[in-house]
This record gives structure tokens, sequence and C-alpha cells, in this order.
């Protein structure tokens, strides 16, 4: 038996340099897949960039190869024939080398394909590929990380249920890719509920939050800090009125058993509704609500939508801040020391001062801050640099949380619809010129929604008698790096600690 006969099955089957190449990448790609291996077992990649060298590259990469190896294989069939021809090569062992050595590739490529191949899914399905890797998506998700519901996949309030919402959101990305790559995504990205891509509540707010559910009255304490020399801070005491089911309450009279709510918009944003539409099945009242500006007929041509979570809940995630509630919030969390003098209006100032990149807003802003102490207050600043430090610091935060000059985000432009105070929110409805034929508004009683128990008192009595009036001044005595050590290990969302402390 001569040289060739002695010859490997893989030997005579990859001579063509195509295969050769073939073999090598999936080396490669299997070699690299098994040093992120301990990765892949953790469940997750807290880089996007390299989750897509992980669960992307390295898929493409293999499969190449695969492609490489039998395409390599047909292009040099000649002279595999030949190699297999001659006299004194054993055809019967080469055979069985061969059915061996492909079943077990077979099985080790289908077991690793497989594996990246459901990696690569699971891992497009996570907010750091959704909003990190993307560069349009910064805004959405800088206040995702911010939000309540920060622990949730995108997936799970973004894409339907079932094949056909997967189907649907794997299309709507790859129109989102193109307009990534080609740089023509529009600035601002329009909100989804704006653009009708948003997924119903029902099939997703809803399987943690339903509308039947009651939820009685729970109790809000709003913190405002004033722009005087010793930020005054005074605070709102709500009792509100949620309800739900039958009960009543805010849900109630919106989504309560045989209520059924239509409206019409004027804009993409929703943020003018000129015509409302009331049904109760259950008792058979209909009302009809139109504004008074309104031409009797114009509501015939305008989109309609049933009411639904998202229409007050429009940002239960995505939520954008105001300069003045975003310090109001930092000061009553202790991100920022209340104690120094001006903070408030000086944070005020900068926040909304014009930048034309994050860039130059990162090194003037806290620059300010600081250079208004050490001009104004110097013994102050001698004193206590760090505090200062830490609230330039905090300011910048808030300002990289919500404004974003090259996606032309700025304060307020994303509305929230919960609420009346910073946009038109309840009052798109709830104006007062809202009538039917005979004359009937729709209710404009706050007491409907909300009970006041204080309203901007320096120490509400409410409090008091409910034994947490100090909490608040506790947590601003410990200062700005004993408060952030508390919340590293708490629940609690930082809106729910900026407004029920």
């Amino acid at each position: 038996m001569n040289a060739t006969s002695d010859r490997p099955a893989w030997f005579v089957l990859t001579r063509h340099w195509l295969s050769l190449c073939g073999a090598a990448l999936v080396t490669t790609a299997v070699i690299s897949w098994l040093f992120v291996l301990p990765l892949q077992i953790r469940g997750h990649v807290d880089n996007p960039y390299l989750g897509i060298v992980i669960f992307l590259v390295l898929p493409i990469i293999f499969f190449a190869g695969l492609v490489l190896i039998p395409l390599g294989l047909y292009l040099s069939r000649r002279r595999i024939q030949k190699g297999l021809g001659e006299v004194a090569f054993d055809r019967k062992a080469a055979l069985h080398r061969l059915i061996w050595f492909f079943a077990l590739t077979t099985l080790a490529n289908v077991l690793i394909g497989t594996q990246v191949t459901y990696r690569a899914v699971e891992h497009m399905e996570t907010p750091q590929f959704c909003g990190g890797t993307c560069h349009a998506m910064s805004p959405e998700f800088a206040a995702f990380r911010n939000a309540p519901h920060s622990r949730l996949e995108c997936v799970e309030c973004h894409v339907a249920p079932g094949a056909a919402g997967w189907l649907a959101s794997k299309t709507s990305g790859i129109r989102q890719l193109v307009e990534t790559v080609m740089n023509s995504y529009p600035r601002p990205i329009p909100s989804a509920l704006e653009s009708n891509r948003l997924v119903p509540a029902s099939e997703t707010c809803e399987n943690c939050h339903w509308p039947q559910k009651f939820a009685g009255v729970t109790l809000r304490v709003i913190n405002k800090y004033a722009e005087d020399e010793t930020n005054t801070r005074t605070q709102t005491v709500l009792m509100m009125r949620v309800g739900g089911n039958k009960i009543g309450g805010i849900h109630g009279a919106h989504l309560g058993p045989g209520i059924h709510i239509r409206f019409a918009v004027a804009d993409p944003a929703r943020q003018a509704i000129p015509w409302v539409e009331y049904r109760n099945t259950r008792t058979g009242e209909i009302k009809t609500f139109a504004t008074s500006d309104s031409p009797p007929d114009s509501a015939k041509a305008l989109p309609k939508y049933d009411m639904q979570c998202v229409d007050c809940h429009n940002r239960p995630t995505h939520s954008f801040d105001l300069p003045d509630h975003a310090m109001d919030k930092a000061l009553a969390r202790g991100d920022i020391a209340v104690t120094l003098p001006y903070v408030k209006k000086r944070g005020m100032e900068v926040l909304k001062a014009a930048y034309q990149t994050r860039e130059e807003a990162a090194v003037k802003l806290p620059a300010a801050v600081v250079s208004f102490y050490q001009q104004n207050y110097a013994d102050l600043y001698t004193a206590r640099s760090q505090d200062i430090s830490e609230a330039s610091q905090a300011i910048l935060a808030i300002y990289n949380r919500n404004v974003f000059p090259d996606l032309k985000v700025t304060w307020g432009t994303y509305p929230n619809n919960l609420g009346h105070m910073d946009f038109p929110g309840c009052f798109r409805c709830h104006d007062g010129s809202h009538n039917t034929a005979d004359g009937s508004a729709i209710t404009q009683d706050c007491s409907n929604c909300h009970e006041p128990l204080a309203m901007d008192e320096a120490s509400p009595e409410i409090l008091k008698t409910l034994g947490i009036a100090g909490q608040i001044s506790k947590v601003q005595k410990q200062g700005p790096s004993r408060f952030r050590t508390i919340r590293r290990g708490t629940t609690c969302s930082d809106k729910q600690q900026g407004e029920y402390l």
C-alpha cells in the first residue's frame, strides 16, 4: 500500500484552497466561541459591541466556513475522484473514516450552530443591543436605565406575543437598521405611540397590570425646592383616587367594566384631542364631546383610537424630566446637597444653557457650577469642595439623561401625559371646553382624581400624622455619597424615592 492509501479522508477531501479556508474559518469561530463560552453561560453580555462580535460576527464566520467547505469539494471533485480511483487506495476504510468524520462534524456543527443562533436572537432582544448598539436610540436607552421598568427586556413591551409579533418586530428592525446605516433616521426619533408602532397595551402592559384590578387610593408627596439661597423646600401631599374595576376613581372612570372611550386626534403626538366618545354598555349611555372651536363634522376625517393605558401612561419607562423637576428629585434624593446656597437656581441656569454637543456640556456645565461657588462663596468652596464637585456631576448627569443635541432631543421634546402640570396631559380632554350638543362638559372637578391634603407647605401636618415627615431630611443630612451607598441595595426606583420619601 502506497502513501496515498494512508491519507485520511479529510486530507483527500480538503485539498482545494476554498475548503481549507472554510475549515480555517470554522476552526477560528469555534475556538473564539469556546473562549467566550463563560459569557454565554451567564446568559448576557453587558457591552453591546462585544455582543455583536460574539452573537453576530462569529456565527457569520462559522456559517461562511461551513459553506466554503462543500464548495471547495465541488470544485475539486475531479481531483477527489482521481484520488479515490487509485488502485492502492483502500476505498472501504476511507468510506468508514469519511462517515465517522461527517457524523461527528455534523453533530458538532449542529450543536454549535443552534447555540450561537439562539444566543444571537436572544442578544438582539436585550436592552444592551436595542439601546446601546443603535446610536439613534441613545435617549430612550438613557431614560430606560433610570426607570421603574429598567429590569425588563425591551421585547416584553415592544413585541407582541407569538410568531406574528416577533416577525413584525424583526421586519421593523430591518427598516431601522437600513435607516441607521444610511443615516436617514428622523431627528428626534418619533415615539412608538406617535408613529403608530406601539403594541397594544392589552398584549403587553396588561400582562402585569390590568384595568379590572382595584388599586384604591395612593399617597403622593411632591417635593418642591425654591430658587432662593436656602433652597427652601415645600411639600404637596395628594391622595390619588386611582380606583379601578367597579369602584370608580381614575382607572374605573376610564377603563371600568362596560366603559369604552374613543377619541380623535389632530396631531401625530396626540396632544390635541378635539373629539371624544364615551360609551357604557352596561347602562346604554352614549355621549359625544367636541371642542367649541372644532367644526361639526371635522372629527370624521381625523384618525380615531380606542383609549388604552398608554394614552395617559405614554412614558412609563422612557420618561424624560424637565430641569425644574429633575433638580427637585435630585435634591430630595440627596444626590445634590440641599445646604449649598442657590444650588437649585444655579443648577437650573446651567441646565437650560445651550451646548452644541454633549462633550461641550461635560466641560462647561460642571465648571460653571464650581466657578459660581469659587467666585461668590470662596470660604464655602474651600470647606466643601467635594460636595460642590459632586453637585456639579449630579447636575451633569441630569443633563446627560435628558438632552441629546445631535439627535435634537432637548427639554420637553417628548411630552408626558401623566398629570397636567408640565404638559396638557389630562387637560387634553378635561379642559372644560369639550361639550356635548346639550352643553354638558367632560368634568374638570379636581377631586374626582385626587384630594389635596397639603399644598406647598413647609411642614405638612399630615406627614407628621403618618410618621414620615422626617425621612427626606434624614437622607439630605447624610449627603450625596452616603445616599448613593444606601440606594445601591434598594429596589425602590429613583422616581419613587424622589416623590414618595
